[in-house]
């Protein structure tokens, strides 16, 4: 996996971003303490680090709990921090770990500013760090909200195959109710978690998973030890040689998800990331399994149809853009030919 050479140049303020889906070339806006302060204060607010409000479920009341206990009870926190570090409170990343990992409860984590925002989450930048020490990592810090947008994107055929077993919740989530929303909100940061776990463990090119609480997401961050981060491919302007690399890659990595009876299902030139001339696949919420899903052989050809589409237009030769058989050549993979 990727390494990282972290230094206390995190703690810098960052340019603000002005688009709303971007996770390009840019550095990320610290938040002020004032917002974080207030959110702290606030008790229906979603997020600690967002104005946003709505109804809670009981997994992220016990999260902002605990973030509120955090940072004002206890030994006082470092300078700058804005939390001790969660590791022991969410569920845990696979096994190899890499070395990079800030595993001391001792550690703290102070929020660097905003990478992206989106329909359905919020990704920030945040160092966890043992104070007095060297141990320091940036990760992107993804929250997923649930009252503010009207409905997940497309997320009625996600969701098919995925049910609860409480009819409580099951009606919530039919009704779209708020309720039914927020576990909406807690269904896919589960499902993302133990998606990007399992593409990790078995080789698929994506950010390493740290830890799951609540609807935060921590993941490794991809890109520059400044805080720079990785291009999406749709920002890229590769050469003819490059993009054929590019191709290829990720033909690969579509394979051994289809080989696990998977496809990404939301794929696109936006969701894909290249760092140091590796594809990086992200956002993964909605990741379908292609033999349960009724629709899955139809979210696995869309996904090569957008994805194809991109690099089509970008100059690939033809020869190499035959969507019926990287269509079949997936599909055989995961055992549906």
């Amino acid at each position: 996996m990727r390494s990282h050479d972290f230094s206390d140049s995190y703690s810098d303020s960052f340019d603000s971003l002005d688009e709303d889906h971007s996770f390009g070339r840019r550095r990320a806006r610290r938040p002020k303490k004032s917002e974080i302060a207030r959110s702290h204060e606030a008790e229906d607010v979603f997020d600690p680090q967002s104005r946003r409000s709505g109804r809670l479920t009981e997994q992220e009341r016990a999260r902002l709990a605990a973030v509120r206990e955090s940072a004002f009870a206890g030994p006082p926190l470092p300078p700058g921090a804005d939390r001790w570090s969660t590791w022991g409170d969410g569920e845990q990343g696979p096994h190899p770990r890499p070395d990079w990992v800030v595993t001391e409860l001792a550690a703290a984590d102070t929020e660097l500013g905003v990478l992206k925002t989106g329909k359905e989450a919020d990704v920030h930048l945040i160092r966890r760090a043992v104070p007095d020490t060297d141990r320091a990592a940036v990760m992107a810090a993804k929250r997923y909200r649930s009252n503010e947008h009207r409905m997940f994107h497309r997320d009625a055929g996600y969701l098919e195959g995925r049910r609860m077993r409480r009819s409580r919740e099951m009606r919530a989530i039919e009704n779209r109710t708020s309720f039914g929303r927020n576990l909406i909100a807690e269904q896919w940061t589960v499902a993302e978690f133990a998606a990007l776990s399992r593409l990790w463990s078995i080789g698929v090119p994506v950010p390493y998973p740290v830890q799951r609480s609540g609807t935060e997401l921590l993941l490794e961050f991809i890109g520059d030890a400044d805080g720079t981060a990785a291009p999406r491919l749709a920002e890229t302007r590769p050469g003819p040689e490059e993009l054929t690399e590019l191709w290829h890659q990720l033909l690969a990595a579509l394979e051994i998800l289809a080989s696990e009876g998977m496809t990404h299902g939301d794929l696109s030139a936006y969701n894909l990331l290249v760092h140091d001339g590796q594809i990086v696949l992200i956002d993964l919420p909605q990741i379908v399994d292609v033999v349960a899903n009724p629709r899955g052989s139809e979210f696995l050809a869309r996904d090569v149809a957008n994805v194809m589409g991109w690099f089509r237009s970008r100059g690939l030769p033809e020869d190499l853009l035959d969507a019926d058989h990287v269509t079949g050549r997936l599909l055989a993979a995961a055992g549906l030919d």
